[in-house]
C-alpha cells in the first residue's frame, strides 16, 4: 500500500512540475501571423498571437524601429500607438523571447530575459529564431514584417 502511494506521489509530482514548466497553451495564444525582424547583419524570426493587441499590430505591418536597450532585459521603442488591449489579462510574466507592449508607455518590448509580472504588459508574440541578436547592447534599427518565406 505504501509502495501504491510513493508512486502516485511521485507521477503527481512529475505531471505538476511539468505543467508549471511547460504550460498548456491557451486558445489565444495560437500562432496569428509569422513574422521577421531585419537588423542589419541578419533577420529574427518569430510569430505573433492571436489576440487583438497582435492583430492590430500586424495591420501596421511593414514597420521599420530603432530598438533601444532597457534595463538589461528588454530592446524597447516607441510604437506611437497604444494597441487594443479589452478582454485581455491585465498583465502577465514576460520569459525571454516574448515580443509586447507596455500600454502605459505606448511601446514595444522584446524581452531577451525572463522579468517580473508586470502590470499594463501585453503579450504579441515570441521569437522563435535569433533571439541572441536581440541580447547584444546598443540600438539596433529593425524592419518587423510578415515572414516572407
Amino acid at each position: 500500500m505504501h509502495e501504491i502511494l510513493r508512486r502516485r506521489t511521485i507521477l503527481f509530482a512529475a505531471v505538476a512540475a511539468s505543467l508549471i514548466s511547460n504550460p498548456i497553451a491557451r486558445a489565444d495564444e495560437e500562432i496569428y501571423v509569422k513574422i521577421a525582424i531585419e537588423t542589419p547583419d541578419t533577420v529574427v524570426y518569430g510569430h505573433l498571437i492571436d489576440n487583438a493587441a497582435a492583430r492590430r499590430f500586424a495591420e501596421g505591418l511593414p514597420l521599420s524601429l530603432t530598438l533601444e536597450d532597457y534595463a538589461s532585459t528588454e530592446k524597447v521603442a516607441d510604437l506611437g500607438e497604444t494597441l487594443p488591449s479589452d478582454n485581455m489579462p491585465s498583465g502577465f510574466e514576460p520569459k525571454a523571447g516574448d515580443i509586447t507592449q507596455y500600454i502605459p508607455w505606448a511601446n514595444l518590448a522584446i524581452f531577451h530575459r525572463g522579468f517580473r509580472y508586470s502590470e499594463g504588459l501585453v503579450k504579441l508574440g515570441e521569437i522563435d529564431q535569433g533571439l541572441d541578436v536581440l541580447r547584444r547592447p546598443g540600438k539596433v534599427n529593425v524592419t518587423i514584417e510578415r515572414d516572407p518565406r
